[in-house]
């Protein structure tokens, strides 16, 4: 059976924009993950008639409905009545559901209410989801070649009741009894459609593993998902792709899963038993702010120079005036001049510096985006890399200190 999945959200405060759809981003990696996918993401808010109009609207495209929200024991509450009506269901009482909210009172010492027992109702013959982190419980039921999930609207009650019982109930449904395993791969310095254009054979090739990539916050992730029998075949056919991947874009790539650049750029530099500083214009401290995050911080990072004027350049860092007179602070001799002389003023192994223009306006007669990095190694010359960046004052600053971390890595990898 091939399922067509559709996502309904449902709650009135995500189409005023009070809170943001999360659940649907969650849910369709999720998804992705064991082969089911995502057609459509529908909001509606918190009206039995529209609520209809949707379902309805939906079961005319896709055969797996995931209603998320509208389980509460307020009266704008509806999904699960509509529902019931929609199937012409009745609506029965859970007695493991009511325990678990009456046990919820009595621990907080708090009198419950009559409505709080409408969260412990639950379709007659669907499968019961328990809410470990919750009181309304979520359902799975399939009728007349439907099937459908519900699910409660806060994420921290919806991720655990898929995760644990959610996905089983779906993979028991799709009669999966392989074994899926995904890994996400990291990339920085190189654009989607770039890094899609050099591996275009091997996504169009794709069978198992799967390739998906995914661009945001100016990264691209590569999702690779294998199915078998068993799991280190599994990570097998994931490691032979992941080979090929990087054997062709590997300079790009940065970490898995959850890594970010700053945090494998700390953990590389920690490891190398190194001490960094950084001197920071354009970026203005935001750097030293990210790498100081991190538990252990002080073992590493020094301190940092915000040198957003020339004053700082020249009587702190010790920047030249004839640099500053001559080729400007926006420029490859200010940068390497700036990340020497962090190096020697806080006295580390490391020193690293950020110069540019991030907007609205020029300066030193350079465009807006142009950016210079400088980074001062032991027993290494000093090197400078210039970048031109595109985008808002504060985008330019964001990616300008990823770079750092970028070419910074770069380096230590030669180590």
């Amino acid at each position: 059976m091939t399922w067509k999945s559709e996502i309904i959200a449902v709650g009135s405060e995500l189409l005023l924009g009070q809170i943001c759809n999360t659940n649907a981003q969650f849910l369709s990696k999720q998804l992705a993950e064991i082969g089911i996918d995502v057609y459509f993401h529908t909001v509606v808010g918190d009206n039995p008639i529209r609520l209809q109009e949707a379902i309805t609207n939906a079961k005319k495209r896709s055969n797996l409905l995931i209603l998320t929200g509208g389980l509460g024991p307020t009266k704008d509450d509806l999904t699960k009545e509509t529902i019931a009506t929609m199937l012409d269901k009745n609506l029965i009482m859970d007695n493991d559901a009511l325990a678990n909210i009456e046990a919820y009172f009595q621990k907080t010492n708090r009198i419950m209410s009559e409505n709080n027992k409408k969260q412990a109702l639950v379709l007659e013959g669907s499968t019961i989801l328990a809410n470990d982190y919750g009181m309304a419980p979520g359902m799975a039921l399939t009728e007349a070649g439907f099937t459908y999930l519900l699910l409660p609207g806060p994420p921290k009650e919806l991720q655990p009741m898929f995760n644990h019982y959610g996905r089983e109930f779906l993979l028991d449904k799709l009669g999966v009894k392989e074994q899926i395993v995904s890994r996400v791969l990291r990339f920085f310095g190189i654009g989607e459609s770039q890094l899609e254009t050099d591996i275009l054979d091997l996504i169009e090739s794709q069978t198992n593993p799967t390739i998906a990539p995914l661009a945001g916050d100016n990264e691209v992730t590569l999702r690779l998902t294998a199915k078998h029998h068993s799991i280190d075949k599994a990570n097998h056919l994931i490691n032979v792709v992941e080979e090929q991947i990087l054997n062709r874009v590997g300079e790009f790539f940065y970490g898995y899963e959850e890594d970010t650049i700053f945090s494998v750029v700390f953990e590389k530099v920690q490891q190398s038993k190194y001490t960094l500083s950084s001197a920071e214009s354009l970026t203005g401290g935001l750097f030293s702010e990210r790498l100081t995050s991190f538990p252990g911080a002080s073992e590493v990072i020094e301190g940092a120079v915000v040198s957003y004027t020339n004053d700082v350049k020249e009587n702190v860092l010790g920047v030249s005036k004839q640099t500053l007179d001559t080729d400007g602070a926006v420029s490859s001799k200010c940068a390497l001049e700036m990340a020497e002389g962090v190096k020697r003023l806080l006295k580390t192994d490391i020193g690293i510096s950020f110069t540019g223009v991030a907007g609205p306006g020029t300066m030193d007669n350079q465009p807006v985006g142009t950016v210079y990095i400088g980074i001062a190694l032991p027993d290494r010359e000093t090197i400078v890399h210039k970048i031109q960046l595109v985008g808002t004052r504060d985008g330019i600053k964001q990616r300008s200190a990823k770079y750092g971390c970028h070419f910074l890595l770069k380096e230590l990898f030669k180590k």
